[in-house]
């Protein structure tokens, strides 16, 4: 299995044209169903898969979490993503795929791993909603492979928020209003939670937010505004002051999203912030290369309020003392 993830950082090179490589992983037979599906995650976000340690069980540890297994010293909670989200196997899943992503580290059990498989941001797509329900809304989007098999990807950042209990109503009530009115965001995120925690930020500082599933959806409707901005001799900065995108979502990334804005005048002097659990250094070079005026770890709302607050209001003249 270490083969298998051989010269990951290698595979950086991959942002910015719209591809990425997948870990493709089973968790076992459904007794529901009696199918074995295939989900997948990208393998930015995987660090290592082994043979699963010994768990240790702890008190109070929420619903899925098995417990925490020591790796090099650091204590790590392990999840068994069958049992999140609700699926019934007896399948024993003795492998761990090891996770980092919002500067977290955490273990998911599954029976499998299957391949590595390279494919376009183009071929993913926003999943039927009855696939969302059936699965409680945990698959972001989904693709079919040459032999029929339809790859789920799995919300990581909603299994990190009901796992870890990152979503605290007290981390909103700190932020306070921008002090300014009218201003207005698009921001695109395939993640429910994490648009989820957008809003509450926007609506602590008094910011009206247009929300988009992708970076396709955030780029058709910065067109209409470019559209409409034209037809009524007005500036797009006028109708949108900001752009918030995510980095991996269905149909068009956010590089290649930031691309897009920052090559077109239409959008010039409109500010683009990453906000991504892809966080690691490489990851917000990456962004810088394409454009982004800033990259804000997802989880951080405080610091997203920041970043906002000072993008919004960087044109706004100083009050001269009397």
């Amino acid at each position: 299995m270490s083969e298998l993830l051989k010269n990951i950082d290698a595979r950086t090179r991959l942002a910015g044209t719209n591809k990425l490589e997948i870990l493709l992983f089973s968790l076992g037979v459904d007794s529901r169903t009696g199918r074995e599906e295939t989900f997948g995650i990208n393998v930015f976000k995987v660090r290592e898969v082994m043979r699963t340690p010994p768990i240790t069980s702890a008190p109070d540890m929420p619903n899925a979490v098995k417990g925490m297994v020591s790796l090099r010293g650091i204590l790590v909670p392990v999840v068994d993503l069958a049992e999140f989200i609700g699926m019934q196997s007896e399948t024993s899943r003795e492998i761990m795929i090891v996770t980092e992503y919002n500067g977290h580290t955490q273990g998911f059990l599954v029976q499998s791993v299957d391949t590595i498989l390279r494919l376009d941001w183009s071929k993913m797509r926003v999943p039927p909603e009855m696939l969302m329900a059936n699965l409680g809304g945990l698959v972001t989007a989904v693709t079919e492979l040459q032999d029929n098999r339809l790859v789920m990807m799995l919300d990581v950042e909603r299994i990190l928020s009901e796992t870890a209990k990152y979503d605290d109503d007290m981390v909103f009530n700190a932020i306070q209003p921008i002090g300014k009115e009218g201003l207005t965001i698009i921001y695109a995120d395939d993640s429910s939670v994490a648009r989820g925690q957008i809003e509450k930020t926007l609506n602590a500082m008094g910011i009206r937010g247009m929300a988009a599933m992708n970076g396709r959806q955030a780029w058709d409707e910065l067109l209409k505004l470019a559209n409409y901005a034209d037809a009524t001799g007005r500036q797009v900065k006028e109708l949108v002051q900001l752009v918030l995108t995510d980095v991996e979502m269905p149909e068009m990334d956010g590089y290649i999203l930031t691309k897009n804005i920052k090559s077109d005048p239409r959008f010039a002097g409109i500010p683009v912030i990453m906000h991504s659990s892809l966080s690691s250094t490489s990851n917000q070079q990456i962004g810088r290369s394409v454009g982004v005026d800033d990259y804000v770890p997802k989880f951080e709302a405080q610091r997203l309020a920041e970043t906002l607050g000072r993008l919004l209001l960087r044109d706004e003249p100083v009050a001269q003392a009397a």
